[in-house]
């Protein structure tokens, strides 16, 4: 994300607004203010900039510009106290859940149709409509599938071979059948590796509820023998017409346990799954306590293993554009739902926008996998990675909003 040329009305009055000259005097004019970009030509239309090192300096001069247009924020079914730390530092004030009076809504769930419907032109939310096309796995893979039967299979091909069961247990069964697996079942609806298990047989699955069963990508990418994915951070702010962002920065986060392909390893959750949440619980893993410390431990900065990659001879351009090109045609597939959502329960253009948390696996081959898409990525900072990163990203996401 790149803070230029970004069209937003956040304080739109800042330019009419006659100011007394005591408040000149404190503020030296808003053109001065860091908190302030002028963008547009002849109507110039202020664009309010957010600094993530705001939440530790606790700058009364950068509150300034929040406490003087009376902007607020709630925040709904979420603990999310890293947004609350920027925008509280940026002057906004939080109002209670149940109030109407605010500019910023942040919610850890999908919005209902009647509350979409009351925002005004001058309120944000952090959530479109029928997002959970991208961040159900079922619909996620439906999506895909749809495209794949009208675009061709190859230029789809950004999931591993899935099935739905159990609906589609034959075709699973026959496709087992060709060739054994491993397979990783995941239910539907849940994140944070929850529920999920790596199978060699068919008679491993509970078959109690709707369940996705993937062929297991058995040749991951290693660093130092440990199998990793890459956490990226993905920003729509409109779907009519679709504008996407991918952030510049995201976390690679690796298993605990070195990589074997054994089936005796398959019930190990430590070796094969890359979720911070599950492995975390490993006496094994590796925690990093210097933030400028980006290639050590469990946790690094997709820039620190893309820098290790390009060391090792491997095309990280390449790689970085195919990643880019998963990210579009994900996003694309859904599209055309989300937009039409967009067009019957939202008044007003550009009220909703989404930070999407796409999980990716590079394979051995250097062709990247979507795991998922996350609909409320984690914004935890149990690590300083975790606080650079997610700290200099909201702040982003926020001026670009």
């Amino acid at each position: 994300m790149k803070q230029q040329d970004m069209p937003v009305g956040m304080a739109r009055d800042l330019e009419e607004t006659g100011s007394s000259s005591e408040e000149e005097e404190e503020m030296e004019g808003p053109e001065e203010h860091p908190c302030i970009m002028w963008t547009g030509g002849f109507r110039r239309i202020p664009i309010m900039v957010f600094h993530a090192e705001a939440i530790l300096t606790k700058d009364s001069y950068i509150r300034l510009i929040g406490e003087r247009y009376r902007l607020s924020f709630k925040i709904v079914r979420t603990d999310s106290r890293l947004v609350r730390s920027i925008l509280s530092a940026h002057g906004f004030r939080e109002v209670h859940p149940s109030s109407n009076e605010y500019n910023l809504m942040w919610t850890g769930s999908h919005l209902k149709p009647y509350v979409l419907r009351t925002l005004t032109d001058i309120q944000k939310v952090n959530h479109f409509p029928r997002s959970y096309e991208l961040t159900r796995k079922d619909r996620l893979y439906k999506n895909i599938s749809r495209m794949q039967q009208i675009y061709g299979f190859k230029t789809f091909h950004v999931l591993p071979q899935t099935f739905i069961l159990p609906a589609e247990y034959q075709e699973f069964y026959n496709s087992y059948s060709k060739d054994r697996g491993p397979w990783i079942v995941k239910p539907v609806a849940s994140s944070r590796g929850r529920g999920v298990y790596l199978i060699n047989n068919p008679n491993q699955i509970s078959l109690e509820e709707n369940i996705l069963v993937s062929r297991y990508i058995n040749n991951p990418l290693l660093i130092d023998d440990f199998k990793f994915d890459v956490r990226l951070y993905v920003l729509v702010t409109s779907y009519d017409p679709l504008v996407i962002y991918l952030y510049e920065e995201g976390l690679a986060r690796f298993a605990t346990v070195r990589y074997d392909q054994g089936a005796k390893n398959i019930k190990n959750q430590f070796m094969h799954l890359t979720n911070y949440s599950v492995n975390k619980k490993s006496g094994d893993y590796v925690s990093c306590d210097d933030p400028e410390v980006e290639d050590y431990g469990n946790k690094w900065s997709m820039s620190a293993m893309l820098r290790y990659l390009k060391q090792e001879g491997k095309d990280t351009t390449a790689l970085m554009a195919s990643v880019e090109d998963l990210i579009i045609k994900t996003v694309v597939s859904a599209e055309l739902a989300i937009a039409a959502a967009c067009k019957a329960f939202v008044p007003h253009r550009g009220v909703c926008f989404e930070l999407y948390g796409f999980d990716v696996l590079i394979d051995s081959a250097l062709k990247p996998w979507l795991l998922e898409v996350n609909l409320s990525p984690s914004l935890a900072c149990d690590a300083p990675l975790d606080l650079k990163i997610k700290a200099s990203m909201i702040s982003d996401m926020f001026t670009l909003v």
